[in-house]
């Protein structure tokens, strides 16, 4: 697998997903505003929000870290990202479960086995 420098941390403790789509004029100000107001969250905690477009070829992710806000980026040429359709607002997402969204890949569709409850053997 190609290296990724500008992405983030498989071992990040607290990511979300924002599943409709936003308006992407919003800034850095204007989606820390939508975690707040919107989902009542505090920006400030250090948790990664990712966000989408209406068309979702495009990510923002904000997250702050320490004395500003990172803001990342990221447009695809010609595909579309895999989005989860909108159930629940948020939903908390796993270091590699991000990257491998940035990736192409459908999260929504990566279960592993379900888990069998059994009583005896025979």
């Amino acid at each position: 697998m190609k290296p990724r420098y500008l992405r983030p941390s498989r071992s990040m403790p607290e990511i979300y997903l924002y599943r409709e789509p936003i308006d992407f004029r919003k800034q850095a100000n204007g989606l820390a505003v939508l975690i707040e107001q919107e989902l009542g969250q505090n920006p400030f905690t250090g948790a990664l929000y990712a966000f989408t477009n209406r068309q979702r070829n495009k990510i923002k992710c904000l997250m702050w870290e320490d004395n500003g806000f990172i803001l990342y980026y990221k447009a695809l040429a010609e595909e579309k990202f895999k989005w989860p359709s909108p159930a629940d607002e948020l939903m908390p997402l796993t270091g590699e479960q991000i990257n491998w969204l940035l990736d192409g890949y459908d999260i929504s569709l990566l279960q592993g086995h379900k888990t069998l409850q059994y009583e005896a053997v025979g």
